[in-house]
């Protein structure tokens, strides 16, 4: 538990720790728990409730004096009404005296409660969304009690909590709205549910029952028990109890009218869901499920806990996939794909797919304790997504997927306005701000860094796997990982001269990486065989920096770890090159000096493939990272021949310059002469050749919009029969979204659309025009919800801004709608960040600054706090003075 004493924060576990609100009582350590700091009592400042009495707590986090054991739930929803009343019965157990019971409830109308037989008086705060019962006479230590309440709600009108949805059915060429209510409620809406104890440490048991109409379905964490017809014509569904305990954010349950696509596997039932008229679409996501859990059960050691597992396409769904206990929810367009997709959207179905079952065992299985450690979830489960499906299905080549995250983990991580892997989170918008890229993709590199770390390809392997067995069912902080990690027995197979280096290191290593934020610099100084490496914090700005005396334990090789500020060690013999971090497995950049980069580039003039495709895709984005040595790009003018990444890589850097520029410069053309239409049957070549189509259409290539507009035209005269190549076809309908002749008709294709990844493709090449008024209109359409899901809002803005004019449209759209969209997107959300980042990332002028600062430190307590606020003006301004300083430079050199 991490309470604020006088502006210093203490780490109080819950598994070991209780406290009153004046003074902290400590109670014996158990394995895992940190050792409490003790500090002097401070008298709190009591809120007032919503009905005038005082409220009997004054933390953001819940006292843990009560653990709930059991809840017992029942929900009516009433979907012609949009309303539900529900009925919890919350069996707890009192682990210290008490004289109060605090839990969470939002927007719950609380119609009756009762405790041991007599009715309660149910107090609220509403800005912490805290419900509180007081009692006269104190709760015992070792007493077991219910708490019982009814209540009614409205369904959530934005994506949390329990939420209505609705979907476009077909039937005989009519089309009319179906509504369906399907729950999300990671991290903070289980409470907008039901009242219940929403934090991720409360783990208890759950058995469910939803009343429903007979023409409609329910699913939930468990398999169904049993069906009852009501007396008011309803039928009533109840669920198995859950034979695992689990955090209220894992909780889910679905209304609605699916229909399922099944298959056994092992002792598990597997079933994929969506609306009747897609399930020709989950065929591929039924048959990659199979082999991931196959693969998990035997990774992990530990077969996946229940007796079914449901994956479910929710139609209006905001997040990408939700890693619900035995109920993962998606987006259509993460969990269905035709017989006739490509490579490319397989990859992406399949990469969401491993995410998510990966979290069965990271997230599910093991919890964390707090949300300031979410990356012990998600960084886990982004890991095990990419090394699964190079197993699993190699065909798909992820690895150049998680190498191109790596890079853009790396980008983001050089901001000062950054954070630590494991970070202070004590507000709401700060639990919701950690779902980013540190948690994900920076907790994934680290891991693999770790990995790679190791003298063997199951030392690792060896070390999750105990971590998970001891701690099944549990909560968890970091430092229990890399204990577990730093506990793994040395096979005799691997040199036990590497265990005085790995074996009593990996926690003093890793908490590095994790307790700090940013990543190391290192520099290299090559004389003959002598190598000297130096490390510093690395920034893009030095403009109101912290500065620190940052170390990082940098595994270099799996014989030498730089530690210190700067140290030596010589190679077998002399060389007159030398390139760092293989494969780009460290998460870190190096900078090798002038004499280093030149010898570096003759190498590769002389032979490209004297490096692997990933290191050469590391030196592009080490050079932009680093802003120099441009001509070393000429070394890789072979890459369109060959390999996908650096091509890709460079691509992407030139492009964000290319965004930044007022004036297109013609000559950026050179890069995509290698451009082809031609089919390509493998995922990498399909990657090249979309980014290069892309790139080349975007910069008016004639050539490319020509073959777009044909293959369009071709596409329309068909009536749909004939399809795009899945690699073309976000080409081909930007182009046709860009021209005023075509607009029209890709939007009316786009009404009627239900191929979901095709569909988003179009949407995204709507969203390219460059007319003012169908600007305002897809806006409006997003923002209603009508024609354009609100969902995809983020997705409309973010290709908005791919060009100067939309940007405007866009930015003049948030500072006009930002109280609708927060009331669909929770501050602090990712698609609040991604809205942000996309309207600010390409301004690079001191106007544009002015108007982006004045806009949001007008918000206040409406967003003015986020870091992705930060985050935006500091990009602003690193964009100002990369552009002052190089602008001339690069003009000379295109």
């Amino acid at each position: 538990l991490n309470i604020n004493f006088r502006a210093k924060t203490f780490y109080f576990s819950p598994c070991s720790v209780t406290h009153s609100l004046l003074t902290p009582t400590l109670y014996p350590l158990q394995a895992g728990c940190h050792k409490p700091n003790k500090t002097n009592p401070i008298e709190p400042v009591y809120p007032i409730s919503t009905n005038g009495e005082l409220f009997p707590w004054a933390q953001l986090r819940l006292p843990q004096s009560i653990k709930p054991l059991s809840y017992d739930l029942t929900l009516n929803p009433d979907l012609d009404k949009m309303t539900f009343t529900g009925r919890t019965v919350i069996s707890m157990s009192i682990l210290h005296s008490t004289n109060r019971i605090v839990f969470h409830g939002a927007n719950l109308n609380i119609t009756k409660a009762t405790f041991k037989a007599s009715d309660v008086t149910i107090l609220e705060y509403k800005p912490r969304q805290q419900l509180a019962v007081n009692f006269s006479e104190e709760l015992k230590a070792g007493q077991y009690c219910v708490l019982t309440m009814e209540y009614s709600a409205n369904f959530s009108n934005a994506y949390d909590g329990f939420y209505k949805s609705f979907y476009i059915d077909k039937d005989r060429n009519k089309r009319y709205p179906l509504v369906l209510a399907a729950t999300q409620f990671e991290p903070l809406s289980a409470r907008k549910a039901f009242p219940c104890f929403d934090e991720p440490a409360f783990k208890a048991t759950f058995l469910i029952k939803i009343s429903r109409k007979k023409t409609y379905m329910t699913l939930s964490n468990m398999p169904k028990a049993k069906s009852t017809n009501l007396s008011n014509g309803l039928v009533q569904d109840e669920f198995e109890k859950t034979s695992v305990n689990m955090s209220t954010y894992l909780v889910a349950f679905i209304v609605a009218d699916f229909t399922p696509n099944t298959k056994n596997v092992s002792e598990t039932q597997v079933s994929v869901y969506s609306v009747p008229e897609k399930n020709g679409h989950t065929e591929y996501a039924l048959t990659i499920t199979s082999k991931l859990l196959e693969f998990y059960n035997n990774f992990f050691d530990i077969n996946y806990p229940l007796k079914k597992l449901d994956l479910v396409a929710i139609p209006d769904f905001l997040a990408g996939a939700m890693e619900n206990l035995g109920l993962i929810t998606f987006r259509e367009t993460t969990l269905l794909v035709g017989k006739e997709s490509s490579l490319l959207e397989k990859q992406v179905v399949a990469s969401v797919i491993a995410h998510e079952l990966a979290h069965q065992w990271f997230g599910n299985l093991v919890t964390m304790t707090w949300w300031n450690d979410l990356w012990l979830n998600e960084g886990f489960a982004t890991y095990m997504e990419y090394m699964s499906l190079q197993e699993v299905s190699p065909d798909l080549e992820t690895g150049n997927l998680f190498l191109s995250v790596r890079f853009r983990a790396l980008d983001k991580d050089a901001l000062n306005s950054s954070h630590a892997v494991s970070t202070d989170v004590n507000t709401t918008e700060q639990v919701e701000e950690m779902f980013d890229s540190v948690s994900y993709e920076k907790g994934a590199s680290i891991l693999l860094m770790l990995n790679a770390s190791f003298p063997g390809d199951q030392q690792f392997r060896k070390g999750i796997i105990e971590y998970l067995k001891q701690f099944s069912g549990l909560n968890t902080d970091t430092d229990d990982l890399w204990n577990s990690l730093t506990q793994i027995k040395y096979s005799p197979s691997y040199p036990q001269t590497d265990k005085s280096t790995h074996h009593m290191n990996v926690s003093q290593m890793m908490t590095s990486w994790t307790s700090q934020k940013g990543f190391p610099l290192v520099t290299v100084n090559l004389m003959g065989n002598q190598v000297t490496l130096a490390q510093e914090h690395f920034l893009l700005t030095s403009d109101n920096t912290t500065h620190t005396s940052s170390l990082w334990h940098i595994p270099v090789t799996q014989v030498f770890t730089l530690k210190n500020k700067s140290d030596t060690f010589k190679l077998s013999e002399n060389v007159t090159w030398l390139k760092l971090n293989y494969k780009n497995t460290g998460f870190y950049i190096v900078d090798y000096g002038k004499d280093g980069w030149s010898a570096l580039a003759q190498a590769l003039f002389s032979n490209v493939g004297v490096l692997t495709h990933e290191d050469r895709a590391s030196l592009i984005h080490n050079i932009f990272a680093l802003s120099r040595y441009q001509s070393l790009l000429i070394a890789f003018s072979d890459e369109t021949d060959t390999e996908t990444s650096p091509v890709t890589e460079a691509l992407l850097q030139l492009n964000n310059i290319y965004r930044q520029l007022e004036k297109r410069q013609d000559t950026f053309r050179n890069l995509t002469a290698k451009q082809t239409w031609e089919e390509e049957e493998n995922v990498s070549k399909q990657e090249l050749r979309s980014a290069l189509l892309e790139m080349a259409c975007n910069l008016n290539d004639e050539n490319c919009t020509q073959q777009a507009t044909s293959l369009f035209k071709k596409y329309m005269e068909s009536n749909g029969t004939l399809r795009i190549p899945g690699d073309l076809q976000q080409t081909v309908f930007t182009v046709a979204g860009r021209s005023d002749e075509t607009w029209d008709a890709l939007f009316n294709i786009y009404v009627h659309a239900t191929y979901d990844s095709e569909k988003r493709k179009m949407l995204k090449g709507l969203a390219s025009t460059q007319n003012p008024q169908r600007l305002v209109q897809i806006l409006s359409f997003g923002l209603r919800g009508s024609l354009i899901q609100t969902q995809e809002l983020p997705l409309v803005i973010s290709t908005m801004c791919q060009s100067f004019a939309g940007c405007l449209f866009a930015w003049d759209f948030i500072q006009e709608n930002w109280d609708r969209l927060i009331e669909k997107f929770p501050i602090g959300s990712f698609a609040i960040q991604a809205i942000i980042k996309s309207v600010t990332s390409q301004s690079s002028t001191q106007a544009q600054l002015n108007k982006v600062q004045a806009f949001f430190s007008g918000l206040k307590e409406r967003g003015s706090q986020m870091r992705s606020v930060q985050e935006a003006l500091e990009t602003i301004k690193l964009n100002q003075r990369w552009m002052d300083r190089n602008l001339p430079t690069l003009q000379k050199w295109l």
